[in-house]
C-alpha cells in the first residue's frame, strides 16, 4: 500500500491501515523517544502516546512536507511533554559569558551510532537542546519557547553539549577529534517571535 493510500485509510480509521501505519514508523519513532526518555519503558509510552495523536490527527496532514516528518515533529513534542514533568527546564543555568570557538560540520565526519551513544550520557538539558537544534533541526528562539527557557540558556546549553561532547570524543581517543569545533551560526534576532505549539 502506498503511502498516500495508508494515509486515506487511516483517515477511515481503518484498524489494519492504523496497524500498518504503526508498523512502519514506530521503530525509527521509537529510536526518536529514547534520545529524550531514558528507559525502555518510558519511550514506549512515549511512542503510544504519540501515535495516539497522530491517528486522532491525522486530517491534520495537508499532504505539504514529508509525511513521517509530521509524525516525528508530533513524536517529539510528545517526548518534550513526558520531560516536562519530570525536569524544570527554566532552573537549567544560563551562561552569559560563552567564549568557545564552536561549528557541526564534523558531525557528518563522525560514525553516528558513536555520537548518539555519547548524547544519552549528557546531562538532560545538554541532550535536550542538542537533540533539538542539531538533530531535529529547531532554532534556539523555537527551542527556548518549547523548553520555556531563553534563548541565551539554549546557546549556552548547546555550547556546554557540544564541549562536553568533544571532552568524550577526547578520553576515547576518536579519529578525526580535532576537526570537532564548537562554533554556531549566529541566528536574527526576532523581537516577536510566533507563538509555537507542542501541540500536533
Amino acid at each position: 500500500m502506498s503511502e498516500k493510500d495508508l494515509i486515506n485509510a487511516c483517515r477511515q480509521r481503518d484498524r489494519r491501515a492504523q496497524q500498518a501505519l504503526y508498523d512502519r514508523f514506530a521503530p525509527n519513532m521509537f529510536g526518536v523517544c529514547k534520545r529524550y526518555v531514558k528507559t525502555q519503558e518510558d519511550a514506549e509510552d512515549v511512542l503510544i502516546e504519540a501515535f495516539f495523536k497522530v491517528l486522532t490527527n491525522i486530517e491534520q496532514y495537508k499532504g505539504e512536507g514529508s509525511f513521517e516528518g509530521w509524525i516525528r515533529r508530533i513524536v517529539v513534542n510528545e517526548s518534550l511533554m513526558a520531560l516536562r514533568k519530570r525536569v524544570n527546564f527554566s532552573q537549567v543555568l544560563e551562561l552569559t559569558d560563552v567564549d568557545i570557538p564552536v561549528t557541526t560540520s564534523a558531525l557528518q565526519d563522525l560514525v553516528a551510532r558513536d555520537i548518539l551513544n555519547l548524547i544519552d550520557i549528557l546531562p538532560i538539558g545538554y541532550r535536550t537542546v542538542f537533540n533539538l537544534y542539531v538533530l531535529e533541526g529547531y532554532k534556539h528562539r523555537e527551542i527556548a519557547q518549547i523548553m520555556g527557557i531563553s534563548i541565551n540558556t539554549s546557546k549556552s546549553q548547546l555550547i556546554l553539549a557540544k564541549k562536553r561532547l568533544k571532552n568524550l570524543l577526547e578520553q576515547i581517543r576518536y579519529p578525526g577529534i580535532e576537526l570537532f569545533d564548537i562554533e554556531e551560526e549566529e541566528e536574527e534576532v526576532v523581537e516577536a517571535p510566533e507563538k509555537i505549539t507542542t501541540k500536533p
